[in-house]
C-alpha cells in the first residue's frame, strides 16, 4: 500500500516541483544524517505535501527511496528500543540477583552471629556456674578448716584444764611456765 501511495504522489507532481523536491529530499536526507550524528538521535523524516498529478520516474524513485529510508529508520529505532529494553531488563535482573544474594549472605551471617552469641552465653553461664561452685567449695573448705581449728582449740583447752587440775592436785608447777626460773 505504501508503494501505491508513493506512485500516486509522484505522478501528481509537475517536473519543476519534482526537481525541487529531489533537491530538497537530498538536502533533507543529508540534514537528518548530520543531526543524527550531532545529537545521536534517530531523525524523524519530514512529511511531503500533496504532490501534483504528473508522473516522473525521478520523483517516484526519490519517494520510494524516502519511504525505504523511513522504513529503515523505523526498523533501526525499533531495534534500538528493543536492545535498550533487553539491556535494562538484564541489568534489573542482575541487580535483583545481587540484592537477593546480599540478603541471603546477611541472613547467614546474622544466624551465625546469633549462634555464636548463644554459645558464648552458654559458656558464660557454665563458667559462672563453675565459679560459683568454686566459691562454694572454697567456702566449704574454709568452714571445715575453721571447724577443725575450733575443735583443736577446744581439745587443747580441755587438755590444759586437765593439766591444771593435775598440777593443783599434786602441787607441782608446770615446767614451761617458769622455765627460765626453774632449776
Amino acid at each position: 500500500m505504501g508503494e501505491e501511495e508513493a506512485c500516486k504522489l509522484e505522478a501528481s507532481e509537475p517536473k519543476e516541483q519534482q526537481q525541487e523536491s529531489v533537491k530538497e529530499d537530498k538536502d533533507s536526507a543529508a540534514k537528518p544524517k548530520l543531526e543524527a550524528q550531532d545529537k545521536s538521535l534517530i531523525p524523524v523524516p519530514e512529511k511531503v505535501e500533496a504532490p501534483a498529478t504528473e508522473k516522473s520516474p525521478n520523483n517516484r524513485d526519490s519517494v520510494l527511496a524516502r519511504v525505504e529510508t523511513e522504513k529503515k529508520l523505523a526498523l533501526v529505532k525499533a531495534w534500538e528500543e528493543n536492545e535498550k529494553a533487553k539491556v535494562e531488563n538484564k541489568a534489573h535482573k542482575k541487580i535483583s540477583e545481587i540484592g537477593s544474594w546480599e540478603n541471603t549472605k546477611k541472613a547467614a551471617v546474622e544466624a551465625e552471629l546469633k549462634k555464636i552469641e548463644e554459645q558464648l552465653e552458654k559458656k558464660k553461664a557454665e563458667y559462672a556456674e563453675k565459679m560459683k561452685n568454686k566459691v562454694a567449695e572454697i567456702h566449704k573448705q574454709a568452714e571445715e578448716k575453721r571447724a577443725m581449728i575450733e575443735a583443736k582449740r577446744g581439745e587443747e583447752c580441755l587438755k590444759i584444764e586437765e593439766s591444771a587440775a593435775k598440777f593443783r592436785a599434786s602441787g607441782l608447777l608446770p615446767k614451761k611456765f617458769l622455765g627460765c626460773f626453774g632449776s
